[in-house]
C-alpha cells in the first residue's frame, strides 16, 4: 500500500533529526515523508531528506501543520501516517501499517503498541527508547491482532486510511499544541469505520518537553478545549468534565510541590483564567493566542 507519513514540528530539531534515521531504516519505506515545520531553524545542519521527503514551512500550530501536509499527501496515498516528532518507531512500523489495513478492510485508523510513553514522567532518552524497541524488534510478533476498539485515537502515532479522511482536516481553531486535537479528528473518523490499537506495529513516545506550550496557555486549553468539543460533538459531555475535573485537581494539588518537568502554577492559572472565561461567556480556545 501506498503510504504517506506526515510530522509537524515545532523548535525540536534535534528530535526531527533523530525520527528521520528511525524512518530511513524502515523494513518498508514510506513513498511520501512530510515534514512540516514552523521555521528555517527546526531543522538542524544534520539533517537531510531522502527521495519523497519533504519540508514544508508555514504559521506554527499542531493542527494548521499537519493540514499542510494532509493537503500534499491525501490523493496521491493509500495510508497517512502521523508521528509526533519525539516518537521513535519499530523498523517494521510501517510494514505492520501496510500488513494491518490490507486485512482489515472494516479499519480506518489505528494506534499502535506503545511500548513505553515519558509523556507522564520526564521524558525519554533515545538511548532508552532505542533499547525498548531493539528488545522488542528482536521477538517481533506476528499476530497482528486487534487489542482494543477505540473511540478515538492517541495522537503521537496514529495511521489511518486517506479514502476516509478525504477532505476532512484538523480543528484551527485549536492552536498551539492543539490539545485534544486528535480526538476531534479520529472522532469524527470514526463515523466511516473502525478505530482500533493493534500490535501490528510498535514504538516509544519520548514525551520531550521541549517545544510545549507554556504552563498558562495549556492550563487554558485543559478547560477550554474539552468544552469546545463537547460543544462541537467530538467529545461526550461525560468525558470533557472527567477530563476538565481531573486536570484542575491535579494543577492545584501538586502545584507546591510540582514535578521539576511541569509547571503546575501555570497550569492552574490557566485552568482558573478559563473558568472565568466560561462563567463570562466568553471561552474561546483561540484565547491562548494572546497569552503568548
Amino acid at each position: 500500500m501506498q503510504i504517506a507519513v506526515i510530522v509537524a514540528s515545532s523548535g525540536r530539531s534535534t528530535e526531527l533529526t533523530v525520527l528521520g534515521s528511525f524512518l530511513a531504516r524502515q523494513t518498508y519505506q514510506a513513498q511520501k515523508v512530510v515534514y512540516s515545520i514552523a521555521s528555517v531553524s527546526d531543522v538542524d545542519n544534520n539533517f537531510s531528506t531522502f527521495d519523497g521527503e519533504t519540508i514544508i514551512i508555514g504559521p506554527p500550530g499542531l493542527p494548521a501543520q499537519r493540514n499542510r501536509g494532509l493537503d500534499i499527501v491525501v490523493k496521491c496515498c493509500d495510508i497517512v501516517v502521523f508521528f509526533d516528532d519525539d516518537y521513535l518507531p519499530s523498523r517494521f512500523a510501517l510494514e505492520g501499517i501496510s500488513y494491518f489495513f490490507e486485512r482489515n478492510r472494516d479499519v480506518v485508523g489505528i494506534n499502535g503498541l506503545l511500548l513505553a510513553d515519558g509523556i507522564d514522567g520526564p521524558g525519554m532518552t533515545v538511548a532508552m527508547a532505542n533499547k525498548l524497541i531493539d528488545k522488542h524488534d528482536e521477538n517481533q510478533p506476528k499476530s497482528f491482532k486487534i487489542m482494543k476498539v477505540l473511540d478515538s485515537l492517541y495522537g503521537c502515532n496514529m495511521a489511518m486510511r486517506a479514502e476516509a479522511i478525504g477532505n476532512l482536516r484538523f480543528d484551527e481553531s485549536l492552536p498551539f499544541y492543539g490539545w485534544q486535537e486528535d480526538v476531534d479528528f479520529t472522532a469524527q473518523l470514526r463515523r466511516k469505520g473502525k478505530l482500533v490499537r493493534t500490535d501490528a506495529f510498535a514504538g516509544v513516545h519520548r514525551g520531550v518537553k521541549t517545544g510545549r506550550s507554556s504552563g498558562v496557555c495549556l492550563g487554558y486549553s485543559q478547560v477550554a478545549n474539552p468544552i469546545y468539543l463537547a460543544r462541537k460533538g467530538t467529545m461526550k459531555n461525560i468525558k470533557a468534565f472527567r477530563l476538565i475535573v481531573k486536570n484542575i485537581a491535579a494543577n492545584y494539588t501538586r502545584r507546591n510541590r510540582p514535578e521539576p518537568w511541569i509547571d503546575r502554577e501555570g497550569r492552574f492559572q490557566g485552568n482558573i483564567l478559563a473558568l472565568t472565561h466560561l462563567r463570562r461567556g466568553i471561552l474561546d480556545p483561540r484565547f491562548i493566542l494572546k497569552l503568548r
